[in-house]
């Protein structure tokens, strides 16, 4: 049984709920939900540790995460353990991509912090500097994909700006949330400092209404990024959403195609397609669209199917290639349940999935799927292909395939997007921004700008006397 983690101690509070193996489909645990009184507990905990915590030289806050990070390295493997009964990631994901960028967000953002400048400005006469205080509690609202991946990329800048946290991972991943509760203790980390609650969307919703919540971030659907901006509005307090996508590839004529495909078989199919800068819309030049169409299906049908997270995701992304045959679209590959003939005959699997055919007003070029399929479609010359890539409410991620350098700086700065890849895909730099524009979210993380919007600056001016008023 998992139990709530609030002021440095286990709460067996809340009714129990069924966590499931996306493999099998079997019950591989329970977690105990919070109610009014959980989220009560956890937020006066991290209210009450919030004064101590604000108070810490900035080098003292840094050495508690490099100490975080050395526990996730010390617990690796309960933690690659963790994500995989959770998720049915492959292990090799797991190993050397969700669990080391974990420690690594800890180790990052304690040195972009030790680096960051103050301002101040010196007129004739006057002083006027900045100062960043702390929003007090954040709540941190997780997705179940990336589950510890995302939440040490919100907690560590979070932490590190002198805030204290109330995180709720997702119903379907809580195991990776608990065991980093296990790590915050055996560390020594003050009591309060991080908790840890369970519980399905309602606890989530308590969460981020209560009254002494200083601010929340949340990655995940815009549904949800909505009402959480609804119940936070009256109170007027600040949001960091990282929201849906609907992303687009261009691959034009002079593109490496080899390494088109390859590049597009992993922005599609990388976790399911369970991943919110995974490519949905692929658009492709007309003289390589037949090859690259042929190309991309043969490597679909070589990609291991992976699960979707749950029973209910799974008939969503199935719904979603109903609507592709009722809209009359043409399947290159896939569209159906792959059949193992064992245990994960019982899982939330779908098959990987190739369309084309259908018009970019048809709702299923429209509406985020997050799964493993995609549409193309061809176009002719840059202005269509950018034309096509920003016709959607959604702005996260793009990616362009091009060996011209002219061409993909020029389509680069006109897609409508917070991250455009040239020639790559999901290759990051931890001090960059990240998030996206319209539909897919609000706010910038990454670096500086997440320390930013952990804080909130206050402007000191100062008047200084002439020498020769004395």
């Amino acid at each position: 049984m998992l139990n709530h983690f609030i002021g440095g101690r286990r709460v067996a509070l809340g009714p129990a709920f069924g966590v499931h193996d996306p493999v099998t489909g079997a019950e591989t645990g329970q977690a105990r939900e919070a109610d009014e009184e959980v989220v009560r507990q956890a937020v006066a905990a991290a209210g009450q540790a919030a004064p101590g915590w604000a108070a810490l030289p900035a080098a003292e806050r840094a050495g508690w995460m490099r100490r975080l990070a050395d526990g996730i390295e010390a617990r690796f493997d309960d933690l690659v353990a963790a994500e995989i009964a959770d998720t049915g990631k492959p292990l090799e994901q797991t190993r050397t991509l969700d669990v080391p960028r974990g420690a690594a967000n800890f180790r990052a953002f304690a040195e972009i912090a030790a680096q960051r400048p103050e301002e101040a400005f010196h007129l004739p006469g006057v002083l006027s500097y900045t100062v960043r205080r702390p929003l007090g509690v954040v709540a941190v609202v997780v997705p179940w994909n990336l589950p510890f991946l995302l939440m040490t990329w919100k907690l560590a800048p979070a932490l590190m700006a002198g805030n204290t946290v109330v995180v709720k991972p997702s119903e379907n991943t809580p195991r990776s949330a608990s065991l980093f509760a296990e790590i915050c203790a055996d560390a020594g980390l003050p009591g309060g400092v991080v908790n840890v609650i369970f519980g399905y969307g309602a606890s989530g919703r308590l969460l981020v209404e209560h009254p002494g919540i200083g601010g929340v971030t949340f990655t995940g659907s815009t549904s949800t990024g909505t009402a959480i901006m609804r119940s936070v509005s009256e109170r007027v307090r600040p949001v960091s959403f990282e929201l849906g996508g609907k992303n687009a590839g261009l691959v034009f004529a002079d593109s490496d195609l080899g390494r088109a495909v390859e590049g597009c078989v992993r922005s599609v199919f990388t976790n399911g397609g369970q991943v919110c800068l995974c490519t949905e819309r692929l658009y492709v030049e007309r003289p390589v669209f037949e090859e690259f169409c042929a190309r991309l299906a043969a490597r679909a049908r070589e990609v291991e199917p992976q699960p979707m997270i749950s029973a209910e995701h799974r008939d969503k992304v199935l719904g979603a290639y109903g609507l592709a045959r009722a809209e009359g679209a043409k399947f290159l590959t896939g569209g159906g349940v792959p059949e193992f003939g064992d245990a994960r005959d019982g899982g939330y699997f779908v098959e990987p999935t190739v369309v084309t055919g259908l018009p970019e007003s048809s709702a299923f070029n429209r509406e985020e799927i997050f799964g493993p399929v995609c549409h193309v479609a061809p176009f002719d010359g840059e202005d269509e292909a950018v034309a096509l890539a920003n016709d959607s409410d959604y702005g996260l991620a793009a990616t362009v395939w091009t060996t011209n350098l002219d061409r993909a700086h020029r389509v680069a700065q006109r897609i409508e997007a917070g991250l455009v890849w040239v020639n790559t895909w999901y290759l990051r730099d931890l001090r960059t921004p990240f998030g996206g524009v319209k539909l897919s979210g609000i706010g910038r993380e990454g670096g500086t700008r997440s320390l930013d919007f952990y804080s909130e600056p206050t402007t000191i001016t100062i008047k200084l006397e002439h020498p020769d008023a004395r």
